[in-house]
């Protein structure tokens, strides 16, 4: 008995001696190691960084301006305007031509695209009008903005002095609802503060969307299910995008992107038919210069390259999109100039 005693005494004494000696350069290992993985991961590929964005009462919501990190390898700016832009200057120079994009994720390239592969990028690098010596793009534009959204911007901005404005949809836009803050914040697409974490960050981004508990949003429910001609409310915001660009004396061209669907047919409901059968119609009354991605987009061979997702476009997308757009303004700005 004596000998089983003593037996457990030395081995609770050796307990005792290892919590007192390992323990703590264990934890200070992996102290160590977790500072360490913070770096890599902040410094290395730029975790812990995301788009920020801020609630506005009558535009919804836009991008925080004075925003600039790499993340992932790809870089972000966010100007003073709350554009995917550098800094620009208030008046436009003389020889410069400057064409005002707006647009949701596809003409903002989201998380998933270089500040240098974005369409409004693409575009100032292919546009070339000899009588000008820049080209400036400006990228007002935020993820699932329609319309309404995007006339609010350019109700409380300006036109920015451009000679072109170019309102870039996709088919989704057409259904948009009317602008609302309510996401901002609490909805992880639409951050207001910079994750605690690269790690955390980390987990997040990898963690599958399908685990994830949906966020309750009080009042979000009734705006998404908002009622009436949808349709009808954001034609009108076209035409009044359209009248404030009379005003200013600027042109004005309208594109549309089909979703990848309607592209091979997969899926094309009667509901979405219609609905661009409106806009094509509204287009012709109203003498808009558009263009259709549609029937561009069909008789490409693989049209799948041409997409990231059901509804963004890939990079050859962008170039694609980016080079009929700059064709159609080179065409028509030496018409009307």
């Amino acid at each position: 008995m004596l000998s089983a005693l003593a037996i457990l005494q030395y081995f609770m004494d050796w307990i005792h001696h290892f919590e007192l000696s390992v323990f703590p350069r264990l934890l200070g290992w992996l102290f160590l190691g977790l500072v360490l993985v913070e770096l890599l991961l902040r410094w290395g590929l730029g975790l812990g960084r995301r788009l920020l964005y801020i609630p506005d009462p009558n535009i919804g919501y836009l991008l925080a301006p004075d925003q600039a990190f790499q993340r992932l390898g790809r870089r972000f700016v966010i100007n003073q305007y709350s554009m995917r832009n550098q800094e620009i200057a208030v008046h436009r120079e003389p020889d410069t031509l400057r064409i005002l994009l707006l647009g949701d994720s596809i003409a903002n390239g989201g998380w998933w695209t270089d500040q240098q592969e974005t369409i409004s990028a693409l575009i100032e690098k292919a546009l070339q009008i000899p009588q000008f010596k820049t080209v400036e793009v400006l990228n007002a534009s935020a993820n699932s903005w329609g319309p309404r959204n995007q006339q609010a911007y350019l109700e409380h901005f300006g036109i920015f002095e451009s000679q072109w404005l170019v309102l870039l949809l996709n088919s989704d836009d057409l259904f948009a609802i009317a602008p609302t803050s309510l996401a901002v914040g609490l909805d992880p697409h639409y951050p207001v503060s910079q994750p605690s974490s690269a790690l955390g960050d980390l987990i997040q981004t990898l963690w599958p969307s399908r685990l994830r508990k949906p966020v309750e949003i009080s009042g979000l429910a009734q705006v998404l299910a908002e009622k009436g001609d949808r349709v009808g409310y954001n034609l009108t915001a076209i035409e009044q995008i359209q009248k404030q660009c009379q005003q200013s004396q600027c042109q004005f061209l309208l594109a549309l992107t089909p979703l990848k669907r309607q592209v091979d047919n997969s899926r094309f409901p009667d509901y979405e038919k219609t609905a661009r059968e409106r806009l094509e119609n509204f287009t012709q009354k109203n003498k808009i210069i558009w263009i259709d991605f549609l029937p561009l987009f069909q008789p490409i061979k693989q049209p799948d390259s041409l997409y990231r997702d059901t509804i963004h476009l890939s990079s050859q997308g962008n170039q694609w999109v980016s080079n009929v757009i700059s064709q159609t303004i080179t065409e028509n700005h030496q018409n009307h100039y």
